[in-house]
């Protein structure tokens, strides 16, 4: 087989593939991204102390042996107390984390989670957004977080990637980040 260019698609097929949306769609939200977590006991302190995060909502299946955990970004004084009232304001609540917890994970040696990153790939990270990256991965450092990409490594400047309890990577941005990245 000969060798072919490859690359990625032209800004032109780009949006020529992206359709204009339905109006049924207009009050649709990116609510949630799942992860399987293994021991709340360390991905709660992780999710609310490194990253700043509230619980927003838990919830119990004894049923079925889980407990989700809704994280994101809100001030308390905004989280209803009203149990019913909570529930559906997490409901309308952009891009939170739904924490996924089968109970007896955190004591099972054989429980690890693919996180994507690792053949073969599929999910990679999600992104949190802040006012300055290197203000945040130091003290990132001072909590102890493992880093995969720090900001000043590698190619691409002032992005830093790190790893949640269960080995999920994070990327730590700011919007002039993105400005930042190189166009070839």
């Amino acid at each position: 087989m000969a060798d072919v260019e490859v690359k990625g698609l032209s800004d032109n097929e780009a949006e020529s593939l992206c359709k204009i949306s339905d109006s049924s769609t207009d009050d649709f939200i990116m609510q949630q991204t799942m992860y399987r977590i293994k021991d709340p006991r360390r991905s709660l302190p992780f999710y609310t102390e490194v990253l700043g995060m509230k619980l927003l909502l838990k919830l119990d299946v004894p049923s079925m042996k889980f407990t989700v955990y809704f994280m994101g970004y809100a001030k308390s004084s905004d989280i209803p107390n009203d149990d019913t009232e909570r529930r559906l304001w997490v409901g309308r609540q952009p891009g939170c984390i739904e924490l996924t917890h089968n109970w007896g994970t955190e004591n099972d040696d054989s429980t690890h989670y693919h996180t994507g990153n690792s053949d073969p790939r599929g999910f990679g990270h999600i992104g949190l957004s802040v006012p300055d990256v290197n203000k945040a991965c130091d003290r990132f450092e001072r909590l102890g977080v493992e880093f995969i990409k720090r900001p000043r490594d590698g190619n691409m400047k002032n992005i830093a990637f790190i790893k949640d309890p269960d080995g999920y990577w994070i990327e730590i941005l700011t919007g002039q980040s993105l400005v930042d990245i190189k166009m070839n």
